[in-house]
């Protein structure tokens, strides 16, 4: 009790006044006051963030979120832990997005390494980090983009043998896959798990996000039965295009987001089907025959 009141304290003298867009004000804490305090006290930064907003004292780093989210919201995202399978042009936008949004703990999952085809797409590779490994790199970036997020990466590729251990302690757990078969192991695994489960695919200019809970009948409603389905979808054929990808991975980060505060209307037994060559965004219910 003596350490939180300490801690409470030294994050109180810390705020500094400030004020939203609109001129609102709030009392801030900066990011360096916020990294000094976790020093000094020896916590995470993440801990000192949770704490700040639980006496209405907002993190500079958050201030926009704080007219759509209230603190209790940030704090909960805070607490929350994600695991993003798949590092590539899906992954790659889901972590930078997340990261920045500020859910306080990511698992990032990929085996493959950065080849030139990943360049006109995937927001992880660069020209000078071809070869390297995508979870390598998605967990550089997360340090480099919001230090406050304990991140926690495997440079494996997930199947049914280590997926129960890739996912365990995640609130969520997001599809960034490339093939339709790891997919099917992915979504079991996660319903094994009793966790929420956002998947999306790319193709060409277009795509298609969804949101499945433990108890819902799952890909098979869009995809058909597992040992039927092919290694790739239509993405193989019709390429991947990067504003393509980039939405789609900023749909499959708002069910995410909805999932955890439990707001919002999900996509839930429901498909998004876009298309951006037609500006058509459809909502598809997903009923079993």
């Amino acid at each position: 009790m003596k350490k939180a009141e300490g801690l409470i304290r030294e994050i109180q003298k810390q705020a500094k006044q400030s004020s939203f867009p609109d001129g609102e004000p709030f009392a801030g804490l900066c990011l360096s006051a916020a990294a000094a305090l976790a020093s000094k006290l020896g916590v995470t930064r993440r801990a000192i963030e949770v704490a700040a907003l639980e006496e209405g004292i907002t993190p500079q780093r958050y201030a926009r979120n704080l007219k759509s989210f209230t603190p209790q919201d940030q704090a909960a995202l805070l607490g929350s832990r994600v695991c993003v399978v798949g590092q590539g042009g899906l992954g790659g936008g889901v972590t930078e997005i997340l990261a920045r949004q500020g859910i306080g703990a990511l698992t990032l999952i990929d085996g493959d390494r950065f080849e030139e085809s990943n360049l006109n797409r995937q927001l992880l590779s660069t020209e000078s980090g071809l070869g390297g490994l995508k979870a390598e790199a998605g967990a550089d970036r997360v340090g480099r983009i919001n230090a406050a997020v304990e991140v926690t990466h495997h440079a494996v590729f997930l199947d049914a043998a280590n997926a129960a251990d890739l996912l365990s302690g995640a609130d969520v757990v997001v599809d960034c896959l490339d093939n339709l078969r790891d997919r099917f192991v992915l979504e079991a695994a996660a319903k094994a798990a009793g966790i929420p489960f956002v998947s999306a695919a790319v193709a060409g200019a277009g795509g298609h996000v969804s949101t499945i809970f433990p108890e819902d009948p799952g890909l098979q409603l869009i995809y058909g039965e597992p040992d039927q389905a092919p290694l790739k979808g239509v993405e193989a054929t019709l390429g991947t295009l990067p504003f393509a990808v980039t939405l789609l991975a900023t749909l499959e980060c708002a069910e995410v987001t909805k999932i955890i505060l439990k707001k919002g209307e999900l996509l839930r037994n429901r498909l998004l089907v876009v298309d951006m060559m037609d500006n058509t965004f459809e909502v598809f219910e997903l009923n079993p025959q």
